[in-house]
């Protein structure tokens, strides 16, 4: 277990409180809050989130991550954040990747056979879904397959 210790008054002036999200103003890396902390005897940088997730609800095991339920990197809010294991945060992902030419998340247009292909990954294994005439029926049918298989999949679990 990983303790911390930081100064939290100068922690939370670093966050701006909307609505919904807490997002945190101060140093970033790729949208993610970034601060300074001691651990173990030494001051090093420690994601916000973390920090926050530490301040709220005590310690964080090293072999666990702090997941934006908001998927909003900068977000510091307490409630919106949770304890995961890598796989899990891996589940709880926003769309498709960056290089999706379909824009599906696990669907992508075979050539060869001149239908959609619905692929997932899970525990670093790809599970075939099926072919598809449709993109609609592909992502249909990935979107059942993470239901089946994950269990922090949130956006896929929305009725």
């Amino acid at each position: 277990m990983t303790t911390y210790r930081f100064n939290e008054a100068r922690f939370w002036a670093k966050v701006t409180k909307t609505d919904t999200c807490w997002n945190w103003t101060g140093c970033a890396t790729k949208g993610y809050g970034m601060s300074r902390a001691w651990r173990d005897d030494k001051y090093t940088m420690v994601l916000s989130h973390r920090l926050s997730y530490y301040a709220a609800r005590g310690e964080c095991p090293d072999d666990m991550y702090v997941d934006h339920v908001c998927h909003n990197p900068a977000c510091v809010r307490p409630e919106h954040l949770r304890l995961v294991t890598n796989k899990q945060n891996s589940e709880n992902v926003l769309g498709a990747q960056s290089n999706s030419e379909s824009g599906i998340r696990g669907v992508r247009w075979e050539s060869k056979s001149k239908r959609w292909r619905a692929r997932v990954t899970h525990n670093r294994q790809c599970i075939e879904v099926g072919y598809f005439d449709t993109a609609q029926a592909a992502a249909d049918a990935v979107k059942a397959k993470r239901n089946e298989l994950f269990t922090h999949n949130d956006l896929d679990r929305v009725a």
